[in-house]
């Protein structure tokens, strides 16, 4: 009996055989290609539709900034709080950077003329949070900016002649100096990010000068008991040598016994770390100048001298003497823990000799930051 052998596809029921171009002419491949082309415009033309739509949603910037300062008057500081991030986020959102910069502006500005440091403090970090996000270059325009924030921060006068033996007078000390290290904090934060930001994509390194000036003077006049090393150490990185001058002969009018001759010793080796023995000159004669007409007693002590020495010996090659002078005058050197390591500074700027410990450097910079 003849057997019947059943042919089977290679491909089953449920599998069809692949798809190919092969026996596509050249004009239906170009079909195929114009129509997937076709497909891939429509999609950008829609996205790019979505993108004007969100646009256009949002007002223009001015007319939210005026909405807002109306709520801030109001008192409704908290609910404003809560429109100037939102908002401003959403004009960040679809590219519309200027109307977010200037609603973040006002905002700050506001807040801070009505004492809400925390709240100002907030937009103003936020401010300076969008440079970065819209990848910003420095320029006068903005620092200005920034400087216009920076202004509109309290200044608060600690009570004088204040009866100690008062329970309410002690009080309201302990509440003047609580706040001031809010304000004192919430600037120095604020500054801090705008000089970070500044030296990332400035031209200086060490970040704008006139930030500098600006956090060292507010550290220096809002603190009730200024840390002097952080107001050296931006004075130095600032433009501003008279300035610096004129407070440190402020602090050698009320420091400790003492402390004078230790700031001055600070101020001027800062300079020098940095290589700069021109404003290290002027600021001693500027000192000593300012002292005699606030018939101030400049400070003659062995710290002075060495430091009178260190100027006279930076002007001329002279390794030896330099490391003679830190041997002969080391018992006033360690007066200050950060003295070492900041004269190992500038033996590496005026001498090229390399640090001891390459680590120390910059261990000593994030601690002054």
């Amino acid at each position: 009996m003849l057997q019947l052998t059943t042919l089977t596809s290679p491909f089953s029921q449920t599998q069809s055989p692949p798809k190919s171009t092969a026996g596509i002419d050249g004009d239906q491949s170009h079909l195929v290609a114009n129509h997937r082309r076709s497909t891939t415009g429509q999609r950008k033309t829609t996205v790019m539709s979505r993108e004007r739509f969100r646009k256009a949603l949002l007002p223009p910037g001015a007319e939210n900034i005026e909405k807002l300062k109306n709520i801030v008057e109001e008192g409704n500081y908290y609910g404003a709080q809560q429109m100037y991030k939102t908002i401003s986020s959403r004009y960040a959102a679809v590219g519309r950077f200027s109307e977010a910069f200037d609603l973040l502006q006002s905002g700050a500005c506001l807040q801070l003329e009505h004492d809400q440091v925390t709240c100002g403090g907030e937009l103003a970090m936020l401010f300076v949070e969008m440079l970065v996000k819209a990848k910003v270059d420095f320029d006068e325009d903005y620092l200005d900016r920034i400087r216009k924030i920076y202004k509109k921060y309290p200044r608060v006068p600690v009570p004088q002649n204040l009866d100690l033996a008062d329970d309410d007078a002690i009080h309201q000390l302990s509440e003047t100096f609580g706040a001031a290290k809010i304000r004192v904090e919430s600037c120095s934060s604020f500054l801090k990010a705008a000089i970070k930001w500044s030296a990332d994509s400035g031209p200086r390194k060490i970040g704008s000068p006139e930030l500098h000036d600006m956090l060292a003077e507010y550290i220096y006049s809002e603190s009730p008991e200024p840390d002097m090393t952080r107001v050296c150490y931006h004075f130095a990185r600032g433009r501003n040598p008279n300035r610096f001058a004129s407070t440190l002969v402020n602090f050698m009018g009320k420091c400790y016994p003492g402390e004078d001759d230790l700031a001055i010793a600070r101020a001027v080796l800062m300079y020098l770390s940095l290589g700069n023995l021109r404003d290290a000159n002027n600021l001693m004669d500027e000192i000593e100048k300012l002292a005699q007409v606030k018939e101030l007693e400049f400070p003659d002590s062995e710290l002075m001298r060495f430091i009178n020495y260190l100027l006279q010996t930076l002007m001329r090659d002279a390794l030896p003497l330099f490391n003679m002078l830190k041997q002969k005058f080391s018992s006033s050197i360690e007066r200050d823990p950060t003295f070492n390591e900041l004269l190992e500074d500038i033996g590496e700027k005026f001498y090229g000799v390399r640090r001891k410990n390459p680590l120390q450097g910059m261990f000593g910079e994030l601690f002054k930051m």
